[in-house]
Parts: C-alpha cells; structure tokens; sequence
C-alpha cells in the first residue's frame, strides 16, 4: 500500500496513530515527526503531541 494513502487514512480519521504506523511499519514516534513534516492543511491534530518524548 502506497505510504502517503495510508497517512491520508489516518488524517481522514479511518486509522488510530499507532493503527497507521503499525502499518507503516514504523514506530509511533517516528510517525509523529513524518507528520510534521505534512501540510497542516486537512491534517487532524495528532493524539501524540500531548505525549513526552521517549528515548
């Protein structure tokens, strides 16, 4: 599956955060920061940004 229709999924609402980065195959803290890196246009804000950094 292409990465960026599964990150449109996830902005869409159709995905969790760790649902899209288990598909990603990723880590949910790198997903947050490849998020970062979206438009903010349409993006829904991510349930991680309230989380403290690990590592």
């Amino acid at each position: 599956m292409d990465k960026r229709k599964v990150i449109e999924a996830y902005q869409r609402g159709f995905l969790t955060s760790q649902e899209c980065a288990q598909v990603l195959g990723i880590e949910s803290s790198h997903l947050k920061r490849m998020l970062e890196d979206v438009p903010l246009e349409g993006r829904r804000p991510c349930p991680l940004d309230n989380q403290p950094a690990s590592g």
